[in-house]
Formats: structure tokens, C-alpha cells, sequence
């Protein structure tokens, strides 16, 4: 059995084998004949002459930057007094005339009683 799947797998690989077109390299021209053309094409190629003005419209031209304005700096005696006048707001901290708020330790668990949980 193993004999006659062997057999039958060697034919079809000869069929298809045989089906396929040999790859054959061919030229039209021989080799020196086309070495023969590239070279005078490539002799008689002239390129265009550059002008001076060909980089017109493709490259800005540079410009140096304005100078930035400096930061003003003529008020700041006035802005430092104006700012160690002033008072700072904290969180959680009382105001005139008003009670403090109870401080609260969010961190602090609760402990559990001991009698009902248990029965």
C-alpha cells in the first residue's frame, strides 16, 4: 500500500514537472551591441545648463528675526509689596468670626463592638 502511494505521488510529480516550460535565457541584442548603444546614448546626453536664478521660488530667503521685547521689569519693588501683603488662604482654617471646623481623622478606623457581633 505504501509502495503504490509512492508510485502514484513519482507520476503526478513527473506530469507536473513535465507541463511546466523549460526557463530559457535569452537576448535580443548580444552583449557588446547594447554596451555599444548605452554608451553613445549616454555620450550624446547634454544637460540643461543651470542659471543663476533656477533656485528662484524654491528656497526663501533669509531674513533675520526681530529682537524679542524684554519682560517689563520696572514694577517689581510695587509687585513684591503687593504680594507679601497678601494673606493666604488655607483649607480648613477659620476665618473672622467663624468657629473652626471639627477636625476629622479620615485615617482613624472605627472600632467595632465586641457583644452583638459575635452571637
Amino acid at each position: 500500500m505504501y509502495a503504490q502511494a509512492l508510485r502514484a505521488s513519482r507520476q503526478t510529480i513527473a506530469r507536473v514537472a513535465f507541463r511546466q516550460p523549460a526557463m530559457i535565457r535569452t537576448f535580443i541584442t548580444p552583449t557588446a551591441v547594447r554596451q555599444e548603444l548605452y554608451l553613445k546614448e549616454l555620450k550624446a546626453y547634454k544637460p540643461t545648463p543651470l542659471k543663476a536664478n533656477d533656485s528662484e521660488g524654491q528656497v526663501l530667503k533669509f531674513a533675520v528675526p526681530a529682537t524679542p521685547a524684554s519682560p517689563e521689569e520696572t514694577d517689581l519693588q510695587s509687585g513684591l509689596a503687593e504680594y507679601e501683603a497678601q494673606t493666604p488662604d488655607v483649607v480648613g482654617a477659620s476665618s473672622e468670626g467663624e468657629a473652626a471646623p471639627a477636625e476629622q481623622d479620615f485615617f482613624e478606623e472605627e472600632e467595632e463592638e465586641e457583644g452583638g457581633a459575635h452571637h
